[in-house]
């Protein structure tokens, strides 16, 4: 069944006012076809950054590209019509100001047709989300656990065991929701800390890695299918375990190639008697 109660697409602002309502679902997708069978199922969909380690093979996210995001934000845009469509900012694309973020934002938005962007950062990254805010520039969130901050914190590890880390994931929380974001992810925070947070904040929280409590979650697609193998991350649930699957469609399909029982009379074009 549907989760959308009007055929149009929803909005940030629908989003955000979800809170309270019921829980926000979400997931990535980087292609048309996965963005169709989950179009009716989410409220909002998220082309990721993440697009960088499970479709090219990357180490982090880091390296991702504008156009990457673009291409991917198209590709989504075109398989749905109902879920609010927000594309994240790749890493070295708004931080150096708050005019090259806006330069970014607008771009991805005009050549996509999304809602909505994401960014990753707190209380340093407030002034560009006002900014972009008051341009028509919707803005999720993203605070706790920062992928593209990778090369500074080194690796990927919860966070909040500490209370210096509690301070500034409650003052990244509080200065994001101030500037004007119409939600936040909360990755990668200890249960406690991203309850409080999501019981204290106006607006929706998303939660990967987080608390149940959350007002939303969002996973990667690929970890929900169990298609990416690499690692699977405390917080991941494969809903789904479809490399095996796909593996032995890809060996059964290369062993009747070999057998030539593959392409039989039924798949090829033959010319009509008479």
């Amino acid at each position: 069944m549907s989760v959308h109660t009007a055929k149009r697409r929803l909005a940030p602002a629908d989003i955000k006012a979800l809170k309270g309502e019921r829980p926000i679902v979400s997931l990535t997708a980087y292609t048309t076809p996965v963005a169709k069978l989950m179009d009716q199922h989410v409220d909002f969909i998220l082309v990721g950054d993440s697009l960088g380690m499970v479709l090219y093979g990357l180490d982090s996210t880091v390296g991702v590209t504008i156009e990457m995001m673009i291409a991917h934000g198209q590709a989504v845009m075109r398989g749905s019509s109902s879920a609010c469509i927000v594309v994240d900012l790749p890493f070295g694309s708004y931080q150096e100001s708050k005019e090259q973020a806006f330069r970014t934002a607008a771009r991805i938005l005009k050549e996509t047709g999304c809602s909505a962007v994401k960014l990753e950062g707190g209380a340093e990254m407030a002034e560009t989300v006002h900014f972009l805010t008051q341009r028509g520039i919707p803005v999720l969130g993203h605070v706790g656990l920062m992928p593209q901050l990778i090369n500074t914190t080194g690796g990927y590890r919860s966070l909040g065991r500490s209370d210096r880390e509690v301070e500034k994931i409650r003052r990244d929380a509080a200065a994001i929701e101030e500037a004007g974001a119409f939600a936040f992810v909360i990755e990668g925070t200890v249960e406690p800390l991203a309850r409080e947070i999501t019981e204290t904040a106006t607006i929706p929280t998303i939660g990967i890695g987080a608390s149940p409590a959350c007002d939303g979650q969002v996973l990667v697609v690929d970890d929900v299918l169990g298609i990416f193998t690499d690692f699977k991350p405390r917080f991941v649930k494969h809903f789904a375990n479809l490399a095996p699957v796909m593996s032995e469609a890809f060996a059964t399909y290369a062993e009747e190639v070999k057998a030539r029982s593959f392409p039989g009379p039924e798949h090829t074009f033959q010319l009509r008697k008479g």
